[in-house]
């Protein structure tokens, strides 16, 4: 598929929970390479979410939304004969979880207006009660795939 990097043998569980999902998604959030600063973003959100889900963990919040909004099935354009057919099929686990990080940063970036840990505690919560803007994505995907299935036996 595509290069294979060895960040995932490198990849350290982050600081304060200790978890490897949070130090992947705290480098998805991280741009240019400015990492005490996307760390203070995560962080802070999880300190919303302590607040806003008392009777949850906030690292379980954010495991439980990263599952909500992680896809399982999903269209891929294959050309058959001069045509070009969208052929649903399965996302692997890694590609699960590399689009529900970006479709929630998207859902974050697209929103104006307010500090970053706010709008990523937000959309956190609301992918955590399925509902948002990353959930939408999901549903959109899921549907299309749906839509295509006449087109499954094309899938290699």
């Amino acid at each position: 598929m595509g290069r294979i990097t060895a960040s995932r043998k490198q990849l350290k569980p982050d600081p304060q929970f200790g978890s490897e999902v949070a130090s992947k998604f705290i480098n998805k959030i991280m741009w240019d390479g400015k990492k005490t600063i996307a760390q203070a973003v995560f962080y802070d959100a999880m300190n919303v979410l302590k607040t806003k889900v008392p009777d949850q963990e906030p690292i379980e919040v954010f495991h439980q939304a990263i599952e909500n909004v992680k896809p399982h099935i999903e269209v891929r354009s294959k050309r058959v004969g001069g045509a070009s057919y969208q052929v649903p099929m399965q996302v692997s686990k890694a590609r699960q979880q590399a689009l529900a990080f970006r479709w929630i940063l998207m859902a974050v970036r697209e929103k104006k207006g307010r500090p970053a840990h706010l709008k990523l505690a937000d959309e956190l919560l609301a992918a955590y009660n399925k509902e948002g803007a990353a959930m939408t994505r999901r549903e959109n995907t899921h549907r299309m795939a749906d839509a295509n299935k006449a087109f499954a036996h094309f899938a290699w």
